[in-house]
């Protein structure tokens, strides 16, 4: 082969490399950007959004969502129903641990800046538990109502997905959001087994498993569904006026829960007040630093032992 051959040939597989090479490249860079916007959409289709509504630190949302804190805080978001990304929750989260870092600091002493901090955190992992109870709580009264939905349309001949499809638009939220996400998946070709187990997964309460066992095992064996959901219905209405009178007798001890501590705190600003700079002297040394992280502590134990004793199973 001739040398000037030999350079045409290697220089045209050259440039056949380079130009596969930025094919590639853009292909790739093409397909992360659909994946990103197919992630952000599925993400937000995932709850129930406002019309219109824009969409804060989308930047900051993306990268969350590719960490296992950003995984954790969608999932515990889309339980509780809000209508926040992880980036806007997170971004709001910080504000209020950088506010009340500065509160602390300046309305008690230095020390309790970071202390401060850290209970702004705790605050806003609390306020996700709490909706996420008032979520549960809210659909386990919606219950009996779905129960008594599906019994009348199995009983009228019609599929169970096709009553689930019926249950989602006639009820309220969030009963009617969660099994409008049912009907979705089943729409989409996921079975009513992984279907009902995944709404059991993001709304864990006694009374829904065993709704989703007994709609789950006749479905499957091809049982009586009348009769079981009828009998269902009769069961969830009594569960659901034993919890209503057990909380009605609890409220006081939850209560006192939350006054202890709130308690603790208003004797740290009432002792600055007394007398100004007492604090300061007080964790200006080691042994008073000591004293008040001990003191913290024990009121972060008496409230977990009073709810944890004011906490009945039904």
């Amino acid at each position: 082969m001739e040398l000037g051959t030999l350079v045409q040939l290697t220089t045209g597989l050259t440039l056949l490399t380079c130009l596969l090479a930025v094919l590639g490249v853009h292909s790739y860079a093409a397909g992360r950007a659909q994946r990103r916007a197919l992630v952000d959409r599925l993400s937000i289709e995932g709850r129930i959004t406002v019309p219109g509504r824009r969409r804060h630190f989308p930047g900051l949302d993306r990268r969350l969502r590719r960490t296992r804190l950003g995984r954790l805080l969608e999932l515990r978001l889309a339980a509780t129903g809000l209508d926040v990304t992880p980036g806007e929750f997170f971004a709001a989260m910080l504000t209020a641990v950088a506010a009340l870092w500065l509160i602390g600091q300046a309305a008690l002493a230095p020390f309790f800046g970071p202390i401060a901090g850290l209970l702004g955190v705790w605050a806003a992992w609390q306020f996700l538990s709490w909706q996420r109870q008032k979520r549960i709580e809210k659909f386990i009264n919606q219950l009996p109502e779905l129960a008594r939905i599906l019994a009348n349309a199995t009983q009228a001949g019609l599929a169970l997905r096709t009553a689930v499809g019926m249950a989602a638009e006639e009820l309220e939220a969030p009963a009617g959001e969660e099994l409008a996400k049912v009907a979705n998946q089943l729409a989409m070709g996921a079975s009513m087994d992984d279907a009902l187990g995944e709404l059991a997964d993001r709304l864990p309460s006694r009374e829904l498993v065993v709704l989703v066992t007994t709609l789950v095992l006749s479905n499957r064996a091809g049982g009586q569904v009348v009769g079981a959901l009828r009998n269902l219905t009769d069961t969830l209405e009594e569960r659901k006026e034993t919890r209503r009178e057990i909380r009605t007798q609890l409220s006081q001890v939850s209560m006192t829960s939350y006054a202890v501590p709130v308690m603790g705190i208003g004797s740290l600003f009432l002792m600055n007040g007394v007398k100004d700079g007492a604090l300061d002297r007080m964790t200006g040394s080691s042994v008073g630093q000591a004293a008040v992280i001990i003191a913290f502590a024990l009121y972060a134990v008496g409230f977990v032992l009073i709810r944890r004793l004011s906490r009945i199973d039904v």
